[in-house]
Formats: C-alpha cells, sequence, structure tokens
C-alpha cells in the first residue's frame, strides 16, 4: 500500500507518531509521502522524510496561506531541490470560504505551477470548491503533470486531467455512503491513473469514520475501488502503488 498524501505532522499524532510509523513502514505501508502546507511544515516534512527511508515529502504553499506571500517563496526552491521532495505541494485553490481573495489564492497557485515547469517537478493539487478554475491553471501549463488530490470533481474533470498526462487520487471519500460523484468518477479514471491517500489524520474511511485516519486504512480504500473498478484486491493494490512510485519518481 502507498499512501500518496499525509500529514503525520498534525497534532492528532503528537502521541505516538514514532511509534506508529515505525509500525506502519514496517508492515504493509510501502511508501508514505507527507505534504507541506507552508514554509514551517515543508521543512518539518522535509526532516520527516529524512528520518525515515520509506517517507517522501511534498513542499508548498496551501492556498489557506496565500496572502503570507506575494512573490515566489525564497525558502521553497532550496526544499524543492531536496533529494526526497518528490512534488511541489499541496497547492491550489480553495473557494469555500471568502478569505484569502480568489485572486490572491490564483496568482499563489501561478507562481508555483511556474516554479513546477523551471523545476520539472509535479504538482499536487488542493481543489476545494474551485474546479473550474483549477482545471483553468491546469490548461495554463500544459507542460506541469501532478494529481488532484483527494479528487472531488466530476468524471468529466477527471477525464480532462488524464487525457492530460495527470493523475487522480482518491481518498476515504469514495468509500462513503453518500460518494456518488466520487464513485462516478472513479469509474471513469483508468486504474493506470489512480493513487491512493488517506490525508491522514483526516477523511477517515468507511467503517471507521470519526477515528483518527492512518496510512493502514488505505486498505479499505483499496478494497473500494477495486468494487469499483472489478478488479481484486491485490491488482488495486500492486498498480496504485506503482502508479504513485511512477508519479513521484521513486525507484
Amino acid at each position: 500500500m502507498f499512501d500518496s498524501h499525509a500529514h503525520y505532522l498534525d497534532t492528532a499524532f503528537d502521541p505516538d507518531r514514532d511509534a506508529l510509523l515505525a509500525s506502519l513502514l514496517g508492515g504493509e505501508v510501502e511508501g508514505i509521502v507527507e505534504a507541506g502546507t507552508d514554509k514551517k511544515s515543508s521543512f518539518a516534512a522535509r526532516d520527516l522524510a529524512h528520518s525515515y527511508g520509506k517517507v517522501y515529502f511534498a513542499a508548498g504553499l496551501h492556498p489557506e496561506y496565500a496572502e503570507r506571500y506575494g512573490e515566489v517563496p525564497e525558502w521553497l526552491p532550496g526544499l524543492i531541490a531536496d533529494a526526497k521532495c518528490v512534488a511541489i505541494g499541496e497547492i491550489g485553490l480553495d473557494y469555500h470560504y471568502d478569505d484569502p481573495a480568489r485572486e490572491v489564492q490564483k496568482t499563489a497557485l501561478a507562481i508555483q505551477m511556474e516554479l513546477a515547469r523551471s523545476y520539472g517537478k509535479p504538482v499536487v493539487i488542493h481543489d476545494r470548491d474551485a474546479h473550474a478554475d483549477c482545471l483553468e491553471a491546469v490548461r495554463g501549463f500544459p507542460q506541469v503533470r501532478g494529481v488532484f488530490h483527494s479528487f472531488s470533481g466530476s468524471a468529466e474533470t477527471a477525464a480532462e486531467l488524464v487525457d492530460r498526462g495527470w493523475y487522480i487520487s482518491f481518498s476515504g471519500v469514495v468509500t462513503f455512503k453518500n460518494a456518488v460523484k466520487t464513485v462516478l468518477a472513479a469509474q471513469s479514471v483508468p486504474l493506470e491513473r489512480i493513487l491512493t491517500e488517506t490525508d491522514c489524520p483526516y477523511l477517515t474511511p468507511h467503517p471507521h469514520r470519526g477515528k483518527r485516519n492512518d496510512s493502514s486504512y488505505i486498505r479499505f480504500i483499496l478494497e473500494r475501488l477495486a468494487e469499483i473498478k472489478g478488479v481484486t484486491y491485490e491488482e488495486a493494490e500492486r498498480i496504485t502503488a506503482q502508479n504513485a512510485r511512477d508519479f513521484y519518481g521513486i525507484a
């Protein structure tokens, strides 16, 4: 199992972070990508990745923090160059709330997409209630490849992303009983373009909703995806793990 997007630096893991990661990585979990969201968490993600052989990291400025930097964050290029940095992220747009202003978010996203183009790095996109503008950003940078994490868009949006060489990542949401739109999207995406993620400690899959999420729960996402795609659990596990390695450039 490969957890392509996690937040183990969240305070929810403060009581047992090291013991939990050691247990997970000593078992069925073959890799974890810790996603940064600002300067502090991106540097901390780097340090976490260098503490565990099977942990990698993404560095970037989440749209929630877009107002903090008007230009290219001076700290980001150095992190991108780190050997264990596998992507720029998580970046994107979040229109669920009115702040930061949408134009500020778009500017921050464009700056980081340009960095991705310059450095040849993939991006991890956070898209919340901003499907049209996120897709427009993708169209504006045809050289950049990436993944929409915890995908919440339509099957049509997923199809265009796949056509452009992008990946779609599914979280525990795909197991929720009311996740009709997400299931339709999963049906439309070739298994060879699907990643799995927890986004832990959030979005815990059914039947453990309400509990703290961790990478061991990837198996419930894989079970649901195998059902949706009409393949065995083992095939879903093997293909999605290889997809993660291919996308992130992990040997």
